[in-house]
């Protein structure tokens, strides 16, 4: 249940802040999905490679411009800084909001982006230690 604002809104206005404060859950949320596929892309690639060079099938990766581990460690990294941007955003965003309309309930969307963001954490560091 959400605490009162501190000031008393009329009907529409709270109803508008409550369909604000909706929408930068969903935005929120896209960058979850938008950063979970790009964690796991990025360590299925190193591990798929890292499996396939176990099998003695990959060539060098001398010739290559990123080896299919730096390529993973890229696509994880890449996941990890637009999930912090985003988190970033949105903190700053419902801060206003709090400030103008009062507080709020806690965000389903903000623990799991904390969650994500622990995942892709333990996936990177597995990349970067395994190499």
């Amino acid at each position: 249940m959400t605490a009162a604002p501190a000031k008393l809104l009329d009907r529409g206005t709270r109803l508008a802040a409550e369909r604000t404060r909706l929408a930068y859950e969903r935005t929120l949320m896209a960058w979850v999905r938008t950063a979970t596929s790009l964690i796991s892309f990025g360590f299925t690639i190193y591990k798929f490679f890292e499996f396939q060079s176990g099998k003695g099938e990959i060539a060098s990766a001398s010739s290559r411009l990123l080896s299919p581990r730096e390529f993973g460690m890229v696509m994880i990294g890449t996941g990890l800084v637009a999930l912090a941007l985003a988190t970033i955003d949105y903190r700053r965003n419902m801060t206003r909001m709090n400030n103008e309309f009062g507080p709020s309930e806690r965000s389903v969307a903000m623990a799991t982006a904390v969650i994500v963001s622990v995942m892709g954490l333990l996936a990177f560091v597995v990349a970067l230690v395994r190499g």
